[in-house]
């Protein structure tokens, strides 16, 4: 829908725009055109909306038909104000402009129809400020151009205008706006939007904006074309030139001015104008160069902002420069590659991708016995490869997945060995001890060699750290010429790393046992699974359950992965588990597998094996030759004694390493000297002992009793303490018993036997002492930032409170360990060659041990038996007549035994 205006024809603007270059009246910068918009300017616009063109003055001076002469006023002094941002309009150049606001809009569409369409178009000097009017002129700036309005059109609320710049002006005062009249002319889309903004007039009748203002034209300063003018204008011409060289982009609009280079030096104004209107210099710096009237100042500005475009058109060529260089090379490359490809193919050197997957998996299959129904999976899995396309996650999915089946170990074994005298030599040389394992495995060779063939096993080694548990694994290996395959599920919450990830996930992957076959490259290989004792749960899943069906010898000849999803045969397998406790193994785990108990080492095997293993170690990684550094057997025993008293030979390992490092330190300053460590000089190489006092008692007195308790560490000496915590003589107390030491649930309850049977006992030796009805007991278990529990300390603590009672102290040579009953039976408890062993390694001599435990002190070298006096009791009874003899009960002080006597008499 067109509006009838007079004088009005439609011409696009690229032929507005090539006409007035060519007169060189109007200049039109690609920058401020349609063809390269500000961020500020609006859309383009579309050929559905309504659009008016107003003729220009130099389409009546170019002679087209049917348009009546338009002369643009020298002077015109009231214009409508246009307020914008961020983009001043220079004169001789073309911008586009919205304006929304009512009054404004009414106002400039009125001098369009009287045939005056002219405004004022001003800065703004707020750039956040988006309104096309101010309510104040200290707002904007009151240098502008005078503008001519080329075209119009009409966008929802918002009328949009195609603005010419002609002249400078300034704004000398406010006009008032002309009253609106109601004409009869008024179209329908003015109407309507009228009653859009009826509301917000009614809301803005307080704000008063200016709309209109009294303009005077700005001339420039008379100037001289001087030699400061010229060489300023030719600079900026050369400029031109130097930015068309840089970007081809600007030459359309500036090709036929810099071609007439000579008619744009002889007009310095219009050229400092043309200079700053092509850059993308800040609004503000445009305005100055509106407001300058001094021409060669003008022109010296210009310059500047041309330069500044050159610096930043200089380095955007640069920057793609080099991006166009690693485009090209990479392409190049590609290229070259394809090509290669392509020859290589042409002449049978290189084959296809997919066929050369597919011809390396039938490879590997090639000399493997694979089972049936994994060969039909193979062979499926090989069709579908060679369908899909290489890009695709499929194809990466089915590749991955036959790697994996192709390279594992079908019907691939190692050669067994079954000679056991080189299968003793090799146990033999690597680990001193461990009798019990080293014979299980040549039973486990034995049996091979009469069967042809070896089954795998489940064997799983519980002890303390320290004692080989772990080492030993590596030498059965090399003893049965197997190979070594060792993880950790210590800490382990993942079923997934046991059965392998569905193959539907990302980065899906097998579990360790098929990652081990794939390894090993064999399907009899030694697996070590270490520490199957810390094992956690989370929230996916328990691994200690998927242990089962792997480590079940009727389940894992068909292990089936997660991942590859077809049976795998690990009964040929041999699975050897190391833990130091077996309470935290599950019970139907547990009952799978062949426990071998490790005890810990005494001082006697902690001497050979530092003579025989650590020390030569040591030497190994230090340097240190024998010759120069001799540690005595005295110096090792009071290094066990008074440093390492832990059941394995860890600790030892770390300060027999620390004595040659020492000594390396001494052989560098002086290479001749030769160090001898004994136990006179063992503190300057090690420093001060742990274990100053061996005993926390060397007399036992009355209520103390040394016991024997088993720790993941081995075993250890355990004080039961009693004493009488009130007055024995005041009547009006009750017995009691309290108890300190961090005890657990089962120790309390042993505790409170041991207590009652205590009370019934007294009663029974004597009758009259009635130490038990009046004394409030305190019993106390050293040391008490360690957590103890068990039933095995039931006897000594019965032997507390009896020697408590009875006022008689217990020879400080005997320890004891037993379960005891409310009737006074001794029950069998466990860790007893663990508990011979420390007992041993504090001094004691004299050992009481349940009856039921005759069997497991049998297991206890006989070196150990040789220096204990054991005594096998079923009942407390038998305990009190060995604790409790005429001999011992002299050894109780007079003071001690008067406070007995006194305790009688009260009875």
């Amino acid at each position: 829908m067109y509006r009838a205006v007079r004088g009005v024809r439609v011409l696009s603007s690229r032929s507005l725009l090539r006409k007035s270059l060519q007169n060189r009246v109007v200049t039109v910068s690609v920058t401020r055109t349609f063809s390269s918009q500000d961020s500020e300017d609006p859309p383009a616009p579309k050929d559905s909306e309504e659009k008016t063109l107003i003729p220009t003055a130099n389409d009546a001076f170019n002679g087209h038909p049917g348009l009546a002469h338009i002369h643009v006023p020298e002077f015109f002094p009231t214009v409508p104000c246009i307020a914008v941002n961020k983009n001043p309009v220079l004169p001789k150049f073309v911008k586009m402009v919205e304006i929304s606001n009512p009054e404004l809009i009414d106002l400039v569409s009125n001098r369009i129809r009287l045939n005056k369409p002219y405004v004022g178009v001003f800065l703004k000097k707020d750039d956040e400020n988006t309104s096309d009017v101010v309510s104040d002129l200290d707002d904007i700036y009151n240098i502008g151009t005078f503008c001519q309005v080329t075209e119009m059109r009409n966008v929802d609320d918002k009328l949009r205008l195609v603005l010419l710049g002609h002249r400078r002006i300034k704004i000398t005062d406010i006009a008032k706006p002309p009253e609106s009249k109601k004409t009869e002319e008024k179209t329908e889309e003015s109407k309507k939007t009228e009653e859009k903004t009826e509301e917000e007039e009614e809301k803005s009748d307080s704000v008063e904006y200016v709309v209109q203002v009294e303009t005077d034209n700005l001339k420039h300063d008379p100037f001289k074309q001087n030699d400061e003018v010229k060489a300023l204008s030719g600079e900026i011409v050369k400029t031109f030139r130097d930015i068309i060289k840089l970007n081809p982009l600007y030459k359309e609009s500036i090709q036929l001015l810099v071609d007439s280079g000579k008619q744009i030096i002889d007009n310095p104004p219009h050229l400092a104008d043309f200079g700053a209107g092509m850059t993308s210099a800040d609004g503000h710096e445009l305005q100055r160069i509106i407001e300058e009237c001094d021409i060669p100042t003008r022109l010296q500005l210009s310059l500047e902002l041309l330069k500044k475009e050159h610096a930043i058109v200089s380095l955007q060529r640069k920057l793609g420069q080099e991006v166009e260089e690693k485009v090209n090379k990479m392409q190049r490359k590609f290229m070259l590659n394809e090509q290669l490809k392509i020859i290589k193919k042409e002449l049978g050197i290189e084959k296809d991708d997919k066929q050369a997957l597919v011809d390396k998996f039938n490879d590997r299959i090639k000399d493997k016995t694979l089972p049936s129904n994994i060969a039909e999976v193979v062979e499926e899995e090989l069709k579908k490869l060679q369908y899909l396309d290489s890009h695709s996650s499929e194809f990466s999915v089915t590749r991955n997945y036959l790697d994996w089946l192709t390279c594992l170990p079908w019907g691939v074994k190692s050669e067994e060995c079954y000679e056991i005298d080189s299968a003793r030599e090799v146990l033999d040389r690597d680990h001193y001890g461990l009798d019990d394992i080293k014979q299980r495995i040549l039973e486990f060779i034995a049996v091979g060699k009469l069967k042809g063939t070896v089954q795998g096993k489940i064997l799983c080694f519980t002890g303390p750290p320290g004692v080989g548990k772990t080492s030993i694994a590596r030498s059965i290996a090399q003893a049965l010429n197997r190979e070594y395959f060792r993880f950790s599920v210590g800490g382990m919450s993942d079923v997934a790393e046991i059965k392998g990830h569905r193959r539907t996930y990302v980065g899906a992957m097998p579990g360790k046992l098929i990652q081990c076959l794939k390894k090993t490259q064999t399907e009899n290989p030694l697996v070590l699974i270490d520490e199957v004792d810390k094992m956690s749960r989370g929230y996916q899943g328990d691994p200690a359950s998927a242990l089962l069906e792997l480590l079940d010898p009727e389940q894992n000849s068909n292990f089936l992965d997660h991942y590859l999803d077809v049976p795998v045969d690990l009964s040929k397998v041999l699975f050897i588990c190391t833990a130091n406790a077996t309470d935290t193994i599950p019970g139907p785990l547990l009952d799978r597998m062949e426990l071998i108990n490790v005890s810990g080492y005494i001082a006697e095997e902690k001497l050979a094996i530092a003579q025989k293993y650590l020390s030569p170690k040591s030497q190994e990684t230090t340097g240190v030759k024998e010759i120069n550094l001799k540690i005595s057997d005295e110096a090792v025993l009071a290094l066990i004694r008074g440093y390492c008293r832990e059941s394995g030979v860890r600790s030892l390992q770390k300060h027999i390493d620390q004595i040659y490092r020492k000594g390396a330190m001494k052989i560098v300053s002086d290479p001749e000297s030769v160090i001898s460590v004994s136990p006179d000089n063992l503190e300057d190489f090690v420093g001060k002992p742990k274990f100053a006092n061996q005993r926390l008692y060397e007399d036992t007195p009355p209520g103390v009793v040394t016991g024997l308790a088993w720790t993941s560490l081995g075993g250890k000496e355990l004080y039961v303490e009693t004493v009488c915590s009130n007055n024995l003589t005041d009547k009006e107390t009750a017995g009691s018993l309290k108890t300190t030491g961090q005890l657990g649930s089962v120790m309390e309850e042993s505790t409170k036997i041991a207590h009652t049977f205590a009370k019934t006992f007294l009663v029974e030796i004597d009758p009259k002492n009635t130490f038990f009805k009046r004394a409030e007991i305190h019993l106390h278990v050293p040391e008490g930032a360690t957590p103890k529990d068990g039933p095995s300390a039931g006897i000594t603590i019965v032997t507390a409170l009896m020697s408590l009672a009875t006022n008689t102290a217990v020879p400080p040579n005997i320890a004891m360990t037993g379960e005891v009953s409310l009737n006074g039976k001794v029950l069998p408890v466990g860790g007893i060659k663990e508990k011979i062993i420390a007992a041993q390694r504090s001094g004691i001599t004299t050992v009481i041990l349940p009856s039921a435990n005759k069997r497991d002190f049998d297991d206890v070298p006989d070196f150990i038996r040789k220096e204990l006096t054991v005594h096998f009791v079923d009942n407390y009874r038998d305990v009190y007549s060995v604790v409790f003899s005429q001999k011992d009960s002299q050894n109780c002080s007079p003071d001690l035994r008067k406070v007995s006597d006194e305790i009688r008499n009260v009875a």
